[in-house]
């Protein structure tokens, strides 16, 4: 999928080998010693398993942190767990209508964006993981090769609309086939011996959906407006808000300082992008794995010889980052969670990132991520609009 970082000239843009010279970062885990500057409160690590739903995963994650946030919990045994699977059943209904409606131009996968998760929760309310865990077909975690196959024959037999007239019941059929994978829905159940429907279980956490905004940072659309990103995964078309790079690092910290959380969207089929927890942005390829989510994106241990190297980052600028959207080195591969920060013995900074390929790693699950990994690599963020600097809200027309 990853093309070697080309050293294309600009006009205004030294050649990126240039810049691979920036800083030392070695990629080791027991090279570094991480100090946490901020931390701010997660739920427990989850695994997606063979799914494509980091997306819905790793904003679920952050709901739960705003959940948290919102109603002062302070017993991890109280914190919030949301299905995912039921966020991922109500997209794959939605985003059939919208494939037929539009004749099938339409991506049509499992892979999604931020904006699902807040669509879903807003027109469906939410579910605890306890009362619906989506896993009728027999596995303990997500396996949905069969499943997403199934689901694009069926509403690609639709669309091919052999009767020249569509019936109305292609809906109940789908949703026959989601009925069969993953088990029908309940319209009530209990949570620490409350009653709930999902809109009355969403509500009762005081998420005020509407306040979750996408942010950007590319020069392809002008700064403090709003666009849909271009990435086939974006299909309810949902939009970020575009900033200057500085501007949108200085969102992100603001965030995690002000007590808040970041869902985080970008590239990590880097070779930098570690399997033991460490992402740092080196200007060498990536190889092509297949199997899990996780071997898709970083490949199994023997195939990350650069790993044991002492290499050095790109020191990102505004311009190399549009250069790897524009040359599609950066990507739109992976959604995780964004709660912290750190520093390594050298006073550089990293983020502290949840991911959903289970207690995995050299951090059980946790990845630290440079900050020019962040600048580079980072495609979208969404946020608590309240968890950015009122100077930005302003330029953007916010309050």
């Amino acid at each position: 999928m990853k093309n070697h970082l080309i050293c294309a000239a600009f006009a205004v843009l030294l050649p990126l080998a240039a810049f691979s010279q920036a800083r030392p970062a070695p990629v080791k885990p027991s090279d570094y010693q991480f100090t946490t500057v901020k931390e701010n409160p997660i739920t427990s690590i989850k695994n997606q398993n063979r799914s494509g739903t980091c997306w819905c995963f790793s904003t679920l994650s952050f709901l739960e942190s705003e959940a948290i946030k919102n109603k002062g919990i302070k017993d991890p045994a109280l914190y919030p767990d949301f299905s995912e699977m039921y966020v991922v059943r109500k997209a794959y209904s939605d985003r059939a209508r919208k494939f037929v409606r539009l004749d099938g131009q339409l991506g049509f996968s499992a892979g999604s964006d931020f904006g699902d998760v807040i669509d879903v929760a807003k027109a469906y309310g939410l579910i605890d993981q306890n009362s619906y865990s989506g896993l009728q077909y027999g596995y303990d975690l997500p396996v949905q090769g069969e499943l997403d196959a199934v689901l694009r024959g069926y509403v690609d037999a639709v669309v091919k609309n052999p009767n020249r007239k569509l019936t109305n019941v292609w809906p109940k059929g789908f949703e026959g086939i989601l009925d069969a994978y993953m088990g029908e829905i309940p319209e009530t159940f209990t949570v620490n011996g409350a009653s709930y429907t999902p809109e009355s279980y969403r509500d009762s956490f005081g998420l005020k959906l509407d306040d979750y905004i996408g942010i950007t940072s590319y020069t392809h659309h002008p700064f403090y407006t709003s666009f849909p990103m271009e990435v086939q995964d974006n299909w309810r078309w949902t939009p970020s808000w575009n900033v200057p790079l500085d501007e949108f690092v200085a969102i992100i910290d603001y965030a995690i300082n002000q007590g808040y959380t970041v869902a985080w969207g970008g590239d990590v089929s880097e070779v930098g992008f570690t399997r033991n927890g460490i992402a740092v942005l080196i200007d060498t390829q990536a190889k092509p794995t297949t199997g899990s989510d996780q071997e898709r994106w970083v490949g199994k241990a023997e195939d990350k010889p650069a790993e044991k190297a002492a290499i050095k980052e790109i020191d990102v600028t505004q311009e190399i980052r549009q250069q790897m959207y524009d040359e599609k080195t950066s990507t739109d591969d992976h959604g995780m969670h964004l709660y912290g920060i750190a520093k390594d013995q050298n006073g550089n900074k990293f983020y502290l990132i949840k991911n959903s390929w289970g207690e995995t790693g050299e951090y059980k699950g946790i990845w630290y991520m440079s900050e020019n990994f962040l600048k580079g690599k980072t495609l979208n963020i969404m946020v608590n609009k309240n968890a950015v600097p009122k100077d930005i809200l302003k330029k953007l027309g916010l309050k």
